[in-house]
């Protein structure tokens, strides 16, 4: 019996017709992705593993979440800062008092920033005004 390049015989992993169209389509579009499915697949086979190249990123792609997910969870990070309860009401009160005061800030900034760029685009309008006019007494001028 021989043994056969797509089978589980003789050590080779076993490819699914996906997983082959994946590397290829990988290798077309740009090389590094499929140069990247193809050692994945060879990461997957020297775990031992035997499922499909997708369900073996899942899987691992699950337990560096979990990995990472304990680590945030002990550090208690719950979200950026200005989002989490300090647990002290007084503060948290103030702090969501002083974040409105700033979005209103930062609003009528938006709003002065919009008014100044229509007056700056008034007055380049009424410059060109000015300038064609300028030029068409000009042009008046030198026919007579």
């Amino acid at each position: 019996m021989s043994a056969s390049p797509w089978g589980r015989q003789g050590g080779c992993a076993h490819w699914r017709p996906f997983e082959v169209a994946a590397v290829v389509m990988g290798f077309l579009i740009f090389w590094p992705i499929g140069l990247a499915l193809l050692f994945l697949k060879l990461w997957g086979r020297s775990f031992g593993y035997e499922g499909d190249l997708f369900s073996f990123a899942a899987e691992q792609g699950a337990k560096v979440k979990t990995a990472f997910g304990d680590v945030s969870r002990e550090a208690g990070w719950a979200g950026p800062s200005f989002m989490r309860s300090t647990g002290n009401v007084a503060f948290d009160e103030w702090r969501e008092g002083e974040l409105v005061r700033l979005e209103e800030e930062r609003r009528k900034l938006a709003e002065a920033e919009r008014e100044f760029a229509e007056h700056i685009s008034e007055l380049r309008r009424a410059r060109d005004r000015e300038e064609f006019d300028s030029f068409m007494r000009a042009r008046k001028g030198g026919a007579q």
